[in-house]
């Protein structure tokens, strides 16, 4: 990741965004602060290898649970609606 202020920023904004492209992620800055982030954006959500990171690491959580959920014990009809009349 690389970072630029506003100033240079602007000065090569041509050649940041050919960086860009090619998948670098550039940080804007303000004096020293960071206030925008270019990235490349894909076609796809699931082409951006971080969006296919968590959905990975997700999918790897969904794995250990089991199919058919946890059993939490019994509930009534009074439990889920209470006793009021209708």
């Amino acid at each position: 990741m690389r970072t630029v202020s506003i100033r240079d920023a602007n000065q090569s904004f041509s050649r940041l965004i050919r960086e860009v492209e090619a998948g670098e992620t550039v940080v804007i800055t303000r004096q020293g602060k960071p206030v925008a982030k270019l990235t490349r954006q894909v076609a796809n959500r699931l082409d951006d290898p971080e969006v296919r990171d968590r959905l990975d690491r997700l999918r790897s959580c969904l794995r250990k649970w089991p199919r058919d959920g946890y059993r939490l014990g019994s509930i009534t009809e009074d439990d889920k609606y209470g006793d009021a009349e209708l």
